[in-house]
């Protein structure tokens, strides 16, 4: 799900990077005013790091396989900081791995980060809801883990789709794109459990961990 350089026009790298500076202002602000920067700094820096290695673990989906990304898992757990902590995961992935581009840097930014912070607001909307709090919990945990996951799926093949080279055979590559989203159904399902698994861990031995 990382756009590589080569693969988007200039105008579209260059509007990535604007979006993602603005997403990121709004971000540091909104960091700006949390009350738990001293514990949430380190708990986004060990995610950044989870985010970073999770790209070279490829589990095996015959006839492909896949990747986790964790971007709902970050958004749930960090909140605005997961836009800034998917940046740097992704900034480092692209100069160490060449796993992405530093052209389309701004864009994967955007695919990957704005779907978080999605995740982030509807995995709060848990703390509305009293009852039955431990289901809703898994509910929200596995919404946010595949719905940010599906939902950069959908932004990456909308780009891909409207800005397919004229040199390739446009309606082959537009099948072989939209065939391709059957493998990000299942990559999210998992991305949801995991999500699932991990937050009600936490929830159980250090639920702090899940204030944001």
């Amino acid at each position: 799900m990382h756009i590589p350089d080569g693969f988007l026009p200039p105008h579209v790298c260059l509007a990535g990077y604007a979006l993602t500076g603005g997403v990121t202002w709004y971000s540091l602000r909104q960091i700006k005013h949390d009350r738990y920067t001293q514990a949430n700094i380190p708990k986004a820096s060990l995610l950044t790091a989870a985010f970073f290695v999770a790209s070279l673990i490829h589990i095996p989906i015959p006839p492909t396989s896949v990747h986790l990304i964790l971007n709902g898992l970050m958004g749930a757990v960090l909140g605005y900081y997961a836009f800034p902590a998917i940046l740097i995961g992704l900034f480092f992935q692209a100069v160490m791995f060449q796993h992405g581009g530093m052209s389309t840097l701004g864009v994967n930014a955007i695919i990957l980060g704005a779907p978080a912070i999605a995740a982030y607001h509807l995995f709060r909307q848990r703390e509305h809801l009293s009852a039955k709090r431990q289901l809703l919990t898994k509910v929200f945990s596995f919404g946010a883990g595949a719905g940010a996951l599906l939902l950069s799926a959908m932004m990456f093949t909308l780009l891909l789709v409207t800005n397919i080279s004229p040199d390739m055979n446009i309606s082959v590559e537009r099948t072989a794109i939209f065939v391709s989203l059957g493998g990000y159904a299942i990559q999210a399902a998992i991305e949801g459990i995991f999500s699932v698994m991990l937050i009600s861990f936490l929830e159980q031995v250090k639920p702090e961990l899940l204030k944001s």
